[in-house]
């Protein structure tokens, strides 16, 4: 599979283009992606489920990272590209498998840096917040 570009990214947002295979392998579906800020759906089944049965923490950070690709990809240009460096998340409460909505937002966007976090919530109540540093590539072409 070729590298995603930033086009696509919005376009997967804007539902015109099949996500990439991690969305997908992570049952994580976008929903909006505009603005710097994305909110998605991430369903987690019985597959993502440890031995204390609940979700097992790093699946969490792996769906948070998804969206926080998506809100910082609507505010790239088509030549740039990027890539998590620093990513932490805190865990307030367990997630169950269901549905758990996923909002992330870019809160600085430098010319090599941008900080962006996430929130996961499910039934009404905030299960992790996440927080990334995300490196930032125009590309030579």
């Amino acid at each position: 599979m070729e590298p995603f570009t930033i086009r696509d990214f919005k376009q997967v947002a804007n539902h015109n283009h099949p996500p990439p295979a991690c969305d997908t392998h992570m049952n994580v579906t976008v929903q909006r992606a505009e603005h710097g800020k994305s909110t998605g759906i991430w369903s987690p089944d019985e597959r993502f489920v440890n031995g204390n049965g609940v979700v097992m923490g790093g699946l969490l950070s792996g769906a948070t990272d998804i969206l926080m690709a998506y809100a910082l990809a609507s505010t790239l240009e088509d030549n740039q590209s990027f890539a998590s460096v620093d990513l932490h998340t805190t865990f307030h409460r367990p997630i169950f498998p269901g549905n758990v909505t996923v909002n992330a937002e870019v809160d600085k966007l430098g010319k090599k840096m941008a900080y962006v976090t996430a929130e996961l919530w499910q039934n009404d109540k905030k299960a992790a917040s996440t927080v990334s540093s995300v490196f930032i590539q125009t590309n030579q072409q």
